[in-house]
């Protein structure tokens, strides 16, 4: 069990200006998961997590080259940590993201990424051995409810009948991964910059790639994917995620997390004018209920 310092202690007077650490993450993503969507009719799910991280690699050594000789030996000794973190953000997270847009809405991918806070709190209660009060179990249970009433689209016995996306239960996995990194990225508190730290996780994370692409194959850049590997590579690959790692550091895991809840509204919205994806009744209530839970569960009393 990792030893757990008081989480959020820090963040209750933080400026207004703090919070746009998470909000830019959740706005980048919110646009991703349209551009999943089209990218999984034009690139194979490994490619365009490889090309994503090896065209981000490129545009962030020149920036960051210096501070890896000065941390190198911070660096030596948490590199197995970094390849966690990489696992779990870079490796799991992106991959099972862009398999999932072969089998399910961007809508829906993007409800069930607002979920993040739900699984944050229940992780947190797990890895860092934390007792759950009344309201973290009563909120995470009326989430929950939310998820399966969702990917049932809107019948719970449609999921019993197995008549749910297979995507769907590939983006619950890829959640549960990026909430066990945001807890352990928080309590780990590595000794090097976010930058370098970013750097690193992406560089392990596409090692890893390698056998994968040796099993899958390797999709060559051309004029139908580019556009979705170059948003990918900037936006979601760098600027994203480096501001969402900066949000844990000074919000933390959970208030952090809260912000993903605006992700559905935005993909949604993108979605009807790109893909046409229309915004259904069980869409609202599953939504509704994810947000109710997480605030619910976030009650300290």
């Amino acid at each position: 069990m990792f030893k757990a310092s008081s989480p959020d202690s820090n963040s209750n007077a933080m400026p207004l200006w703090v919070y746009s650490f998470p909000l830019i993450p959740v706005l980048i993503w919110a646009i991703n998961m349209v551009v999943t969507k089209y990218a999984a009719s034009v690139i194979e799910p490994v490619s365009i997590s490889f090309w994503r991280m090896l065209i981000a690699l490129i545009v962030m050594l020149p920036f960051v080259y210096s501070a890896l000789y000065r941390q190198r030996i911070h660096i030596r000794d948490h590199v197995w940590q970094l390849a966690v973190l990489g696992s779990l953000a870079m490796l799991a997270y992106q991959c099972l993201s862009y398999w999932a847009g072969h089998s399910t809405t961007a809508t829906n991918m993007s409800i069930i990424n607002a979920f993040i806070p739900i699984f944050t709190i229940l992780v947190s209660l797990l890895v860092l051995a934390e007792k759950p009060n009344r309201y973290a179990v009563i909120g995470s249970l009326i989430s929950i409810s939310g998820l399966f009433y969702l990917i049932g689209q809107g019948s719970l016995l449609t999921i019993l009948q197995g008549g749910f996306h297979f995507g769907d239960g590939l983006m619950i996995i890829a959640v549960i991964a990026y909430a066990l990194y945001g807890v352990l990225l928080r309590y780990w508190k590595l000794p090097i910059t976010l930058a370098t730290s970013l750097f690193m996780q992406t560089l392990l994370a596409l090692l890893m790639h390698i056998p994968l692409l040796m099993y899958f194959g390797l999709d060559m850049l051309n004029s139908q994917n580019y556009q979705p590997v170059l948003y990918a590579a900037l936006l979601p690959s760098i600027v994203a995620p480096f501001m969402w790692m900066k949000a844990m550091q000074t919000l933390g895991p959970n208030r952090s997390s809260m912000f993903t809840n605006l992700g559905p509204v935005l993909t949604a919205i993108v979605a009807y004018f790109y893909l046409g994806e229309q915004w259904m009744p069980y869409h609202t209530i599953g939504t509704l209920m994810a947000i109710f839970g997480v605030i619910l569960a976030q009650r300290k009393v």
